[in-house]
């Protein structure tokens, strides 16, 4: 594998524990998916994806069908904005059934860019 080669590919996240994992790094939410993102201090390695459609989206051709089409939009184009050393995990919302493939690839790619935005403190930490 070559440098050129490291750059625009993505490992992929197989095991429950390693999705369990990412759950404890950051969460970048959206109207399409839930990103989770987690720093694993390796800036040499890959980065990972894993990807996660519940059984309250649809039926299994659905579930399949919005895999599909977030693995192809990690393919085309996110796996460019990826961090070495990340993990990150896609959860699907029902939208993404419907929504145009193009929109897809650029949400992703736009999450996957951004910080979390801190939008309100953290519970119990008003001041008196």
């Amino acid at each position: 594998m070559t440098s050129s080669d490291q750059n625009t590919t993505a490992g992929r996240l197989k095991s429950r524990p390693q999705f369990l994992a990412v759950r404890n790094g950051e969460q970048r939410r959206g109207p399409l998916f839930l990103l989770e993102v987690l720093d694993r201090g390796e800036p040499d390695a890959l980065p990972r994806v894993g990807f996660t459609v519940t059984k309250k989206h649809g039926n299994a051709v659905e579930r399949n069908r919005m895999r599909r089409r977030l693995r192809e939009a990690v393919r085309l184009s996110a796996s460019f904005a990826m961090k070495p050393g990340h993990d990150y995990v896609i959860v699907a919302r029902r939208d993404l059934l419907n929504a145009p493939f193009e929109r897809i690839g650029k949400t992703l790619c736009e999450r996957i860019e951004s910080k979390q935005k801190n939008s309100r403190p953290p519970a119990g930490s008003r001041k008196e």
